[in-house]
């Protein structure tokens, strides 16, 4: 029943990969909003430059690169296009992306299609804006104290409180998102967490980055960050199937969830991230314009692209986790 009252978890999760929900959909989640991939050509040559570290790391010239979420194929068909300058010469890699959506027609035949991580690869698993659409209950904390569901209505949006959170979701927000006090809300990042320690465990030797919309405990939001996004806007939050569903992530407990088989996992921003891998919003210097005026004038829209990817109160501020396996 389209009207019937429940959890945040089967409601998004209906919404978003059910029959007809809008990961469904022939756009893709490029017809709503621009992730770091759709903003630069420069993010996927960075990645395309962490899958070659990798796999010098691993000592290795044949590699596996997953992309969890895929979205259309957007970030593998860059990757792939940017090895070359990336230093790839003679690295055999074998590309594939986890999307529930059908293949796109026209797609790089390179790349695999498939609904679930390949087990035991051995290279780089990516996850750019994945988590955060893992759907995960809300909880709010009530007059008297006590941390209740939030049940949701599908056709509007509607919301009212539930029965107390008990078990291992009473657990997790004990040790990851204590309450802010009655009227507080929280994401319930459990679901989260399991699903990135299975994605990393796919992997038999590596490394794992998820990128995200992020928070640590020190600084949770103390009304949560549910919310819709459509046709590029924000909007309320409907699990009726016509706009993304979406949450920041608890970066840290999932970096908790998926450590134990390899160094410890590494939290940094995007900015931190993409610097390392060369990419800067530096301007070029004044004195190309005369020497090369074309290449001044590429340079400059590059620095401008890499300013975007790297901006702080922007895509800079994106969390990246990384951890390593093997």
């Amino acid at each position: 029943m389209a009207d019937e009252w429940r959890g945040w978890q089967e409601a998004a999760e209906t919404a978003l990969y059910g029959d007809g929900g809008f990961y469904r959909s022939p756009e893709g989640p490029a017809g709503h909003f621009r992730t770091s991939v759709h903003a630069s050509p420069l993010f996927a040559s960075a990645v395309a430059r962490l899958l070659v570290e990798t796999a010098r790391e691993l000592g290795t010239r044949s590699v596996d690169l997953v992309d969890l979420g895929a979205g259309r194929g957007e970030l593998l068909t860059g990757v792939l296009a940017a090895l070359p300058a990336a230093g790839a010469d003679g690295l055999d890699v074998r590309a594939y992306a986890v999307e529930l959506a059908d293949r796109p027609p026209g797609l790089d035949p390179r790349i695999e299609w498939c609904a679930e991580p390949p087990p035991r690869t051995y290279g780089l698993l990516f996850a750019n804006e994945w988590l955060d659409n893992v759907p995960a209950e809300v909880a709010e904390t009530d007059a008297d104290g006590v941390d209740r569901y939030v049940l949701v209505r599908a056709s509007d949006g509607a919301e009212r409180l539930g029965a107390p959170v008990t078990g291992a979701d009473a657990a997790w927000l004990h040790r990851w998102w204590p309450s802010a006090g009655p009227g507080g809300r929280a994401e319930i990042g459990r679901p989260r967490d399991e699903a990135w320690a299975r994605a990393v465990a796919t992997l038999a030797g590596g490394l794992a980055v998820a990128v995200d919309y992020a928070h640590v405990r020190e600084a949770r939001p103390p009304f949560g960050t549910l919310t819709g996004f459509r046709a590029g806007r924000e909007v309320r939050p409907v699990p009726d199937g016509s706009c993304d569903l979406t949450a920041h992530v608890a970066l840290d407990a999932c970096a908790a969830a998926g450590a134990g088989a390899g160094a410890p996992p590494e939290l940094l921003s995007q900015r931190e991230a993409l610097r390392r891998l060369g990419v800067s919003g530096e301007r070029p210097p004044l004195a190309l314009a005369s020497a090369d005026p074309a290449g001044y004038v590429r340079a400059l829209a590059s620095a401008g692209e890499a300013a975007e990817l790297t901006a702080r109160g922007g895509l800079g501020d994106f969390g990246w986790l990384m951890q390593r396996r093997g």
